[in-house]
């Protein structure tokens, strides 16, 4: 049985999520004349099934192969993959189908957002994180020595299709990475899933379920907020931090486990600045311990500094944080005061002497 919300906007679209939802890549894309399927190595196979769905279905698919991770994600591979389009003759008509994790997705949405200024994507993720996060609301993006995504376009998919099937043979670690995506929208906004993940914190048992709900909370946000002015902000929770810890670690850390650090450090904040209760900032901790994600990270400090301050959620000179104001109230923390960072940075590293 498969799931779908949808996603408003300008372009509406649906995110189809449950076992087989791959099946839908034809129905999605029929008609289109040529399609360009990008993947990475070790996804050859799906890609192969896909090429050939495609095909059955008279479209000229092709696959196109890119790095795995988040190697996949600069000017590099984007100018080699563009010149496959250019052979490949894709043109306004076409479509390209971006299947993988996340790393993958923001590509092949980057990658569609520019060829002939636009064409549409398709995205076929295959890791939970993909599912929830990167492959839902039209955010794409390549990295650049100054950051993470700091290159890229809003530019929203024609479909997800959500293939639950393909979480069978996801390393546990990769799993557990996703959801630290799935257990931020239950701190900003849906505390059921706070509750199945306490029962469960795998998360296997409920897994549709999850990916439902979370799924959900980024839909409300990026419908009424595409352009990230509002509050589709409030998605960045844990983020700042974690994509430092990222770009800081030169992207050895998975997403995941860098955005859980980077929730504790935000609950710590919002702890200092009075917005959240030591019971709502331990929960945060204890949560994630008992789903076996990082809560603390011993890193240089004043680097990570530099790094926040080029952040996309950074305005100017100010350094701005999502925050609680109690447990499901996101909101925006500006230019907090320099003791309440670094007692929440003290708490993070451990070094709270």
């Amino acid at each position: 049985m498969t799931r779908r919300v949808p996603v408003a906007g300008e372009r509406p679209y649906e995110v189809v999520i449950g076992p087989g939802a791959q099946a839908e890549l034809a129905l999605v894309l029929a008609g289109t004349p040529k399609v360009a399927v990008v993947h990475a190595p070790p996804l050859a196979a799906a890609a192969g099934a896909a090429v050939e769905t495609l095909q059955t279905a008279g479209v000229a698919a092709e696959a196109v192969v890119v790095p795995d991770g988040e190697a996949a994600k600069t000017a590099q591979v984007a100018a080699e993959v563009w010149d496959e389009f250019g052979r490949l003759g894709l043109t306004r008509s076409d479509a390209v189908v971006g299947l993988g994790g996340g790393a993958v997705t923001d590509l092949a949405g980057f990658l569609a957002a520019t060829w002939t200024r636009g064409i549409r994507v398709v995205q076929v993720p295959t890791s939970l994180l993909g599912m929830v996060d990167a492959a839902v609301g039209g955010k794409t993006g390549i990295n650049t020595a100054a950051g993470k995504n700091l290159v890229g376009a809003f530019h929203p998919p024609a479909g997800v299709l959500a293939d639950t099937d393909l979480l069978a043979g996801l390393p546990d670690a990769e799993f557990r990475a996703g959801l630290a995506e799935v257990v931020k929208c239950g701190f900003i906004a849906d505390g059921r899933i706070l509750e199945l993940l306490a029962a469960d914190p795998t998360g296997r048992r409920d897994t549709e379920e999850l990916i439902e709900r979370a799924v959900r909370v980024k839909a409300a946000a990026v419908g009424e907020d595409l352009l990230d002015t509002g509050v589709r902000e409030f998605l960045n929770y844990g983020h700042t931090l974690g994509h430092a810890v990222e770009r800081v670690e030169d992207f050895g850390w998975r997403h995941g486990e860098a955005v859980a650090v980077g929730l504790v450090f935000a609950a710590e904040l919002a702890g200092q600045a009075g917005l959240l209760t030591r019971a709502e900032v331990d929960r945060h901790r204890e949560l994630l311990t008992a789903m076996g994600l990082p809560t603390t990270y011993a890193g240089d400090w004043a680097r990570l500094q530099e790094v926040m301050r080029v952040d996309k959620k950074a305005r100017g000179a100010s350094l701005r944080f999502v925050v609680l104001d109690g447990l499901g109230n996101p909101r925006i923390l500006t230019d907090p005061d320099q003791a309440w960072l670094d007692a929440a940075w003290a708490a993070v590293s451990g070094d709270d002497s």
